[in-house]
């Protein structure tokens, strides 16, 4: 209980306050904060730059976790669930390579790799002189997190398929059904609650992700600001702690939604 109070309840009261509040890193604030009750979430909420964040934020899950993860990973995991023994270790290293790498190495391979002059990538495309970061930021860092983080969707699909009972298929391939009907039909009514739990996961984990700062650090001009680099910009090098605290608890209420939403969902399917 004093780990849970020490970590968890005290940082989260201490928010709460700071939000409430016009504290600062700097300045008289920062001695002497002035409580402004509701001031920041309401400027939060009518905030441009919130509002352009937030959008950013549900494009970056959307393509790289909903979208970019998920799909890649299952279909990864269904393309070497029948693989040779060396085959799939191989692919399985590699990926997992993507995910246990230090955010820092990853986003430093990343920049050299998409780098205007003598990139990676421009030399394999043949396009020199191609600013990705800069013309394709929110993409660039869409790519970037769907081949980080497709590694956890694929151990969990490739754990979910192996429960499938290979009769079923069996039967399925027998009476003639398509790749796809077998997936709709047989596969996800098994797999259906790693589906959810997964996309749970790592929706969770992209909406607050980090990383893209490293990359990109929001720019060029916000362009791929999400929440979590927009709160840091607001409170750690604008220095309005207060303020970045409100957005901070707004996220979590946001966070909270989602997590409830697919809650729902695995409840109505146990039920």
């Amino acid at each position: 209980m004093a780990l849970i109070a020490v970590f968890l309840v005290f940082p989260a009261v201490w928010t709460l306050y700071l939000g409430i509040t016009d504290y600062r890193l700097t300045g008289r604030a920062a001695k002497a904060p002035r409580t402004v009750g509701l001031a920041n979430y309401t400027d939060a909420l009518t905030d441009p730059r919130f509002h352009n964040a937030l959008v950013l934020t549900l494009l970056f899950v959307f393509g790289s976790a909903i979208v970019g993860q998920t799909v890649l990973g299952f279909t990864l995991a269904w393309t070497l669930r029948s693989a040779r023994g060396w085959l799939r270790g191989v692919v399985e290293t590699l990926v997992l390579l993507a995910w246990i790498l230090p955010s820092s190495v990853v986003a430093f391979l990343w920049i050299a790799f998409l780098a205007r002059d003598g990139g990676t990538l421009n030399l394999l495309l043949g396009t020199p002189g191609t600013a990705w970061l800069v013309d394709h930021p929110m993409a660039s860092i869409i790519v970037f997190n769907t081949w980080r983080g497709t590694a956890f969707s694929l151990l969990l699909f490739g754990a979910a398929l192996g429960a499938v009972p290979p009769s079923q298929l069996e039967t399925a391939r027998l009476a003639g059904a398509s790749v796809l009907a077998q997936l709709r039909d047989v596969v996800f009514p098994h797999i259906r609650g790693h589906l959810l739990t997964n996309t749970l996961l790592i929706t969770l984990w992209t909406f607050n992700d980090f990383t893209p700062y490293l990359i990109t650090a929001g720019g060029p001009n916000q362009r791929s600001e999400t929440l979590p680099v927009y709160i840091y910009n607001v409170a750690i090098y604008d220095g309005q702690l207060g303020f970045g605290s409100a957005i901070s608890l707004i996220m979590l209420l946001i966070n909270l939604v989602i997590a409830l939403f697919y809650l729902r969902l695995l409840r109505e399917r146990r039920s």
